[in-house]
């Protein structure tokens, strides 16, 4: 889907920012709200929650990094959100998707569930706690086509909430936008990434250091490492751990921390194709260009 220039409005009820939160594209009749868990019976008294929506309640463990979602749709949201909060503890927030006109019907709400779940799947940056969406529901194709837009615009609204759950980790391949690779590679590990607007992404099918160093016990390294294992991401395979999807990290010294199973400096650790590092490629010219900034002020 080709991006274009968008004007969203993000509206907060409560004046509060850590609150409910309303964010719409100014010019469609969709809206997605933000529900904090703890505010649930203050959504339950708005027209919104007796509608039919598509809903995704998300959460994340402790350190932040490994997060859950659950997409479900229902005639009711006020209801089915009070159910989940009676059975579900993972979640902590809820994202309902809802129509200004109240026009969504079963029909819509079931193909986007469908559609949500697969594409989240796809992107694999979340859990998705009911991942498996089973076959397409019969949709006829006029329906069909207005529950893409639907989805188009959802899309961009969680991302704006800071929810990129459809979002792919690694930058599209395509001829318009070359992406330029960096490896880390030794006896020990053998891996390659993307140097992102987010952070740093390791690619599938990077190799990560079996051991770690006595120096990175007990340090944040080894609880990732611990995460990516357990939850099957880095699988072992004899002489190594395996990336089996593409991971994103906040920084580059994160991401070769883990591959590497010690405290590394990932600026200088990530080299591309010529041989120069990430730091070289990525870090020096922003500061040149800053100070040059910064010398033409001067000399004003």
């Amino acid at each position: 889907m080709q991006e274009r220039p968008r004007t969203i409005q993000i509206y907060l009820p409560s004046g509060d920012p850590r609150g409910i939160r309303i964010a719409e594209l100014t010019t469609s009749i969709v809206r997605v709200i933000e529900v904090p868990r703890s505010l649930l019976s203050q959504f339950q008294e708005t027209p919104e929650a007796k509608q039919v929506v598509l809903y995704f309640l998300i959460g994340e463990s402790e350190s932040g990094e490994a997060m859950t979602v659950y997409i479900g749709q229902t005639g009711e949201a006020g209801k089915r959100l009070a159910e989940h909060h009676k059975t579900k503890d993972f979640w902590n927030r809820a994202f309902v998707v809802v129509s200004l006109t109240n026009s969504l019907t079963q029909t819509h709400a079931l193909f986007l569930e469908w559609n949500s779940i697969r594409h989240a799947n796809s992107a694999a940056r979340y859990g998705v706690e009911n991942g498996n969406n089973g076959s397409k529901p019969h949709t006829p194709p006029p329906l069909e086509a207005d529950c893409l837009d639907i989805f188009d615009t959802a899309r961009m609204l969680l991302a704006t909430l800071g929810q990129p759950l459809f979002e792919p980790i690694a930058m599209p391949r395509n001829a318009a936008r070359p992406v330029e690779l960096f490896c880390a590679k030794t006896s020990n590990y053998d891996a390659a990434g993307e140097y992102t607007e987010e952070g740093f992404v390791v690619l599938k099918g990077s190799k990560a250091r079996k051991d770690i160093t006595p120096s990175s016990i007990g340090t944040s390294l080894v609880k990732r490492r611990d995460e990516l294992i357990t939850n099957g991401t880095l699988k072992d395979a004899g002489e190594f751990y395996v990336f089996q999807r593409d991971v994103l990290f906040k920084t580059p010294s994160g991401a070769s921390d883990v591959v590497t199973g010690t405290s590394t400096n990932g600026w200088t650790l990530w080299k591309s194709k010529s041989g120069k590092t990430l730091d070289e490629l990525k870090r020096q010219p922003l500061i040149e260009k800053s100070q040059a900034m910064l010398d033409e002020l001067d000399a004003l």
